[in-house]
C-alpha cells in the first residue's frame, strides 16, 4: 500500500530572480555597492510578498583566500547596515563564499576499490580549516548557527537551478547568473541595464 500526497504548488511560490549591476574599477574584487543592491532586492521582495525574508543566504563569488578577512570586515557589515533601513528588522544572515580554484581531488572507498564520491558529498573535517567548511565542488562557507547540513543541502540544490543546463553546474545558480550578467554589462552594455529588466533573466 502507498500513501500518496499530491500538492499543487502555485507559480508565485517558485524560484524568482532579481538582479542589479554596480560598476567598479578593473581588478577590484571587493564590492562597494553591496548595500545598494541588497536594499533594492529587499524592496522588490517586499513588493512581491508583502513581507521581508526571515533568513537571507548570500553566495559571494570570486574571492581568494587572502581576501576572505577583508570580505568579512568590509562587505558583511554593509549588508547588516542595510537592515537598519527597515524598522525592527533583524533577519538571520548567512554569507557563503564560493571558491572555484580548488585543486583538491576527492575519492571514495567502497567495495575494496576507489571511485568518485556521490553527488552532494560534504567534507567538513581533516581537509578543512578550523573556522571554515569546504563542500566538494568548491563551496566554502563560514560556520554559522544554522545547521551545516542545511546549508550544504541548499547549496547542492542551488547547483541544479541554472536554466541553461539540464544537470548540475559547478557553482550555485546565483553565482553563475551574476557572472553572466556582469560579463554582458561590462563587455557589451557598458552601463546598468534598464531597471524594468531586473526581475528577468534577460542575460541568458
Amino acid at each position: 500500500l502507498f500513501d500518496l500526497e499530491l500538492r499543487v504548488v502555485p507559480y508565485s511560490s517558485l524560484t524568482r530572480w532579481y538582479s542589479r549591476v554596480i560598476f567598479q574599477t578593473p581588478n577590484e574584487e571587493l564590492i562597494h555597492g553591496f548595500r545598494v543592491c541588497l536594499l533594492a532586492a529587499l524592496q522588490k521582495y517586499y513588493e512581491v510578498n508583502h513581507n521581508l525574508p526571515e533568513k537571507i543566504v548570500v553566495y559571494r563569488d570570486g574571492v581568494s583566500d587572502s581576501q576572505l578577512k577583508m570580505v568579512e570586515q568590509y562587505e558583511i557589515p554593509q549588508l547588516i547596515k542595510c537592515f537598519e533601513t527597515f524598522p525592527s528588522y533583524e533577519p538571520k544572515l548567512v554569507f557563503i563564499v564560493v571558491q572555484k580554484r580548488i585543486n583538491t581531488t576527492l575519492y571514495s572507498w567502497a567495495a575494496n576499490s576507489f571511485g568518485t564520491p556521490p553527488p552532494g558529498t560534504v567534507v567538513d573535517h581533516t581537509l578543512t580549516q578550523k573556522d571554515w567548511l569546504v563542500r566538494g565542488g568548491g563551496i566554502t562557507f563560514k560556520n554559522t548557527s544554522l545547521l551545516i547540513w542545511c546549508l550544504a543541502r541548499l547549496t547542492f540544490k542551488m547547483c541544479h537551478l541554472y536554466w541553461n543546463w539540464p544537470g548540475t553546474i559547478r557553482v550555485p545558480a546565483p553565482c553563475k547568473y551574476a557572472h553572466k550578467l556582469a560579463f554582458l554589462s561590462g563587455q557589451y552594455l557598458h552601463s546598468e541595464p534598464a531597471i524594468q529588466l531586473s526581475d528577468k533573466l534577460f542575460f541568458l
